[in-house]
């Protein structure tokens, strides 16, 4: 599997997937603004395409969120790195691509040593991705709203990731 850069041309792609039920379903108030977002390219955020064997299977964006524009995380300390992530078609689901791109990603946010924690917010209803995220050794933070998503943060440390 490797990450690469999301481009204009994924643009119909990502229509698709954040159309699909299971994204929706994890992500239901979300207007990405795709055209907009991706002839965008911001020191602060990455849009990456994860990729197997060159066919496309999911989307990751890693942000710093003390510097990101839309100050979704609000005030937050710096040197953090915030994920968002989903696997495009349902019938890649379960077969273990979103823990190899978890691990990609989080090995790219470390690989910055002034980085000192990853931070997720999934929805408070969605079971199957706290189960996922505390296997990759995610702590739960705080139940928060974020708009009108009732969210779960979570956050692995520096030090908890050199344990996984």
């Amino acid at each position: 599997m490797q990450l690469r850069p999301a481009t204009p041309a994924d643009i119909d792609l990502l229509r698709k997937w954040d159309e699909a039920p299971h994204v929706v379903a994890s992500d239901p108030n979300d207007d990405w603004s795709w055209e907009t977002q991706l002839a965008r390219t911001p020191p602060w955020r990455e849009q990456l395409i994860a990729e197997l064997n060159g066919r496309p299977i999911g989307y990751l964006q890693i942000i710093d969120p003390a510097e990101e524009d839309g100050h979704y995380w609000g005030d937050i300390s710096p040197n953090l790195r915030a994920i968002d992530i989903w696997i495009g078609e349902a019938a890649d689901l379960g077969r273990g691509y979103g823990t190899r791109m978890m691990r990609l990603a989080l090995e790219r946010c470390f690989s910055n040593p002034t980085v000192t924690g990853v931070i997720i917010d999934p929805l408070a209803n969605n079971v199957r991705a706290h189960r996922f995220y505390e296997r990759l050794g995610f702590r739960f933070v705080e139940r928060r709203r974020f708009g009108l998503d009732d969210c779960y943060v979570y956050r692995l440390d520096r030090e908890n990731y050199a344990l996984i």
